[in-house]
């Protein structure tokens, strides 16, 4: 999969301390985008799911945001990266410019799954018009954060 980078101990993508995992590769190329470097997957470095959770497994005391780019464009992989923290005992938190009703409609059964690992979905494209520094956890007013544990989204099996 293609990483722009890891950092640790982020205390503003979501509550408590994080390790935050931005992927590459973006479709919604949201004007005012605060990593307009992360739409293009090329930009990327190639990691495999064991050197992203040997990463994340380095500093044991935070949870994990998901973020971007959009975590959902690698759904594959970034699910197969969720499993594993989850087996952890990690906090998830994902951020997406898709809804989450855009999301539930997929056809694509990985979108689905990666929900199912997640504890707290941020979603909405930032809109640079409704934009709030005041907002925790967001950048736009139509951004939603959505606790993913009331909705019973349910994992299937991990497929090989």
């Amino acid at each position: 999969m293609k990483v722009m980078n890891i950092i640790h101990d982020s205390v503003v993508d979501g509550e408590g301390l994080r390790t935050v995992i931005f992927f590459a590769g973006c479709p919604h190329f949201c004007k005012g985008c605060h990593n307009p470097r992360s739409w293009n997957i090329n930009n990327g470095t190639e990691m495999s799911v064991e050197e992203v959770v040997e990463e994340v497994a380095s500093n044991p005391l935070t949870d994990v945001t998901l973020s971007g780019g959009e975590p959902f464009f690698q759904a594959e992989e970034v699910c197969k990266v969720a499993k594993r923290l989850k087996e952890l005992g990690k906090n998830i938190w994902i951020y997406t410019g898709y809804t989450f009703e855009q999301l539930l409609a997929s056809r694509d059964p990985y979108i689905y799954e990666l929900l199912g690992y997640c504890d707290v979905l941020v979603d909405g494209p930032f809109i640079l018009a409704e934009r709030d520094l005041t907002l925790p956890f967001r950048g736009s007013r139509n951004q939603r954060i959505i606790d993913l544990t009331k909705h019973k989204v349910k994992v299937p099996p991990m497929r090989v």
